[in-house]
């Protein structure tokens, strides 16, 4: 049976009733720097819809007020004030907004070049984070782009600005060595047959301990984090490899195609064989 999702087609509406305040990296050399596609602010209302069956760049969206509807991970979500999104690349990304609401918002896009960018760093997150403080870096950098002198330190500061406050989203595991030790220790190795019992033993904590630690930082336990991390790897090579999906499957830690299948479809929304005809497309 087809997923609704398998029936997305790449879409960009944004509509008479919606404005938006974007710097594009050919606006300004600091984003290219930190390997940063586009940014931008926007004040949306129906028709405004995006659908990104293959998502290049990583893309970190902040609700700012109002209310939205986000894809992610498979599932669709309301975004309110104060929720904050990251969805990795190679991923089935889409937004849009909603009738009788506007929808404030802001967002960072990375090129494919980024290290945000890279399979493997990150599975997708959408947790309560005030966006505000990104929003006045990125209009910040607007303005001097568009209605300053474009001056290449002040352009500098204000994209340190905005990865500063990313990394606060992104990257609060980094600060645990412990979460630290067991995603590099599984990262490299998804296709081994990790336990909750190995991960504790690297971690060098209680297996209940582990799963506290790791639903405080990700929102998931670590046997959850794994299976994201693994899907992601998997849509990165069924979006730049030949290979079949058998070993693809075998690749991520799967002795059985159908159960591969079956868990890359409830994660992604679509069935490994549409995401990679989509992402040929």
């Amino acid at each position: 049976m087809a997923s609704e999702h398998e029936y997305l087609s790449e879409t960009h509406i944004v509509g008479d009733d919606t404005q938006q305040w974007i710097v594009r990296v050919d606006d300004c050399p600091a984003l290219r720097e930190r390997h940063i596609s586009h940014v931008g602010v926007g004040d949306a209302a129906v028709p405004y819809r995006i659908v990104r069956t293959r998502l290049s760049g990583a893309y970190i969206h902040g609700s700012l007020g109002g209310e939205g509807r986000m894809l992610l991970d498979g599932d669709w979500r309301t975004m309110r004030r104060n929720m904050t999104s990251f969805a990795p690349a190679h991923g089935l990304h889409a937004f849009h907004a909603v009738p009788g609401s506007r929808w404030q918002y802001c967002w960072v896009r990375y090129l494919p070049s980024a290290p945000r960018s890279v399979v493997g760093t990150i599975a997708p997150i959408m947790q309560h984070f005030d966006p505000e403080p990104m929003k006045h870096a990125i209009l910040g950098l607007y303005s001097e782009v568009f209605h300053g002198q474009g001056d290449p330190a002040s352009c500098a500061m204000w994209g340190d600005t905005i990865e500063s406050y990313i990394s606060r989203f992104a990257d609060p595991w980094r600060r645990d060595a412990r979460i630290v030790a067991v995603f590099d220790a599984v990262t490299p190795t998804l296709e081994k047959h990790w336990t909750i019992e190995e991960m504790a033993d690297i971690a060098h904590v209680s297996s209940e301990h582990l799963r506290r630690i790791s639903r405080k930082v990700f929102g998931r336990s670590p046997m959850q984090q794994l299976t994201q991390l693994r899907m992601q790897h998997a849509a990165h090579l069924l979006a730049t490899t030949g290979l079949p999906v058998e070993e693809i499957a075998l690749r991520v830690g799967y002795q059985s195609p159908f159960a591969f299948s079956k868990t890359f479809k409830r994660m992604k929304g679509v069935s490994p064989s549409h995401f990679r005809h989509h992402s040929r497309d």
